[in-house]
């Protein structure tokens, strides 16, 4: 375990985290989340974007990518309703020796390391937890640890965002954290091939007729504004796909496109909800209204 000593109080360091993100197409948003990282002199400060989104457009990868091409050891917090001022900075622990330990949290230590901090989901948190990082994010740079009885400052690369979901399951943020939280960068539903790119990247093993109509299914559903995400995409194609192996099917449709479909419309159903398998269906519809023409 990494630590470090700050006003004499020893903090156990969390690690960087290292998981498999990959960023596919949408390079625009890559370039706008460096330029908001960006310092352009001595008096200047990096901002702390936010990304927001529907759930499963990629906003955490999209982070976490942007913090790799700075080559910057990258930290995920994952925000709750039930997060507390102490979770985002230091917490007491009671040893084996039962003497009083102080663990930062993944942000402190990113702020120690010079690396990027990603609050995933941060408008689930309340406005009491916000409240304790409102010194980091203008130029005062630091939080107090309440129960270490600590100041912790900044490193001068540490960066940070936060990822917010746009849906109704989240805290309305107080506007003095929002203007800290700047700018917004929207994600949206990517285009057609950018799916596509997405999902082989994620499904290498898949059969691209079976990626096709993952991607057909999205668009459609992207057109009736449905919710669904590339995300949503994925795990269809990943439940279809162990359907057909459990049963012994080959990765192809060759030979086998009903039963194929038949389980894609079945995996729809389970992860989404039953009224998705009806784009499964648009789509067969319009093949067939192809065919006969």
């Amino acid at each position: 375990m990494e630590k470090v000593t700050i006003d004499g109080v020893e903090l156990i360091l969390s690690q960087p985290d290292d998981v498999p993100m990959r960023w596919v197409g949408q390079e625009e948003l890559v370039t706008q989340v460096l330029a908001a990282w960006m310092v352009i002199g001595d008096d200047d400060l990096p901002l702390s974007p936010r990304l927001v989104g529907k759930p499963g457009v990629g906003k955490t990868t999209l982070a976490y990518h942007a913090g790799r091409i700075m080559n910057r050891p990258v930290y995920l917090f994952q925000a709750t309703m039930d997060t507390r001022p102490e979770d985002l900075i230091v917490t007491p622990v009671i040893s084996d020796q039962g003497k009083i330990k102080y663990m930062a949290s993944s942000i402190v230590s990113a702020m120690v390391k010079g690396g990027v901090a990603i609050i995933d989901e941060g408008n689930r948190m309340s406005e009491k937890s916000w409240a304790s990082l409102a010194p980091l994010m203008d130029s005062r740079r630091y939080v107090e640890s309440i129960v270490a009885g600590i100041k912790i400052k900044a490193h001068p690369d540490f960066r940070l965002c936060t990822t917010m979901n746009d849906d109704a399951s989240t805290f309305e943020l107080p506007e003095y954290i929002h203007s800290r939280l700047q700018p917004q960068i929207f994600i949206d539903f990517p285009e057609a091939e950018e799916e596509m790119q997405i999902l082989k990247a994620n499904l290498p093993f898949a059969d691209e007729e079976i990626l096709e109509y993952v991607v057909e299914f999205l668009q459609t559903s992207h057109e009736a504004d449905e919710r669904y995400t590339v995300r949503d995409g994925i795990n269809i194609a990943r439940y279809a796909l162990k359907r057909l192996v459990e049963r012994g099917e080959r990765l192809t449709l060759a030979g086998r496109k009903e039963k194929t479909l038949e389980y894609m419309k079945e995996a729809a159903s389970m992860i989404l909800d039953p009224t998705a398998v009806q784009f499964f269906d648009d789509i067969l519809g319009d093949e067939d209204s192809g065919e006969q023409d």
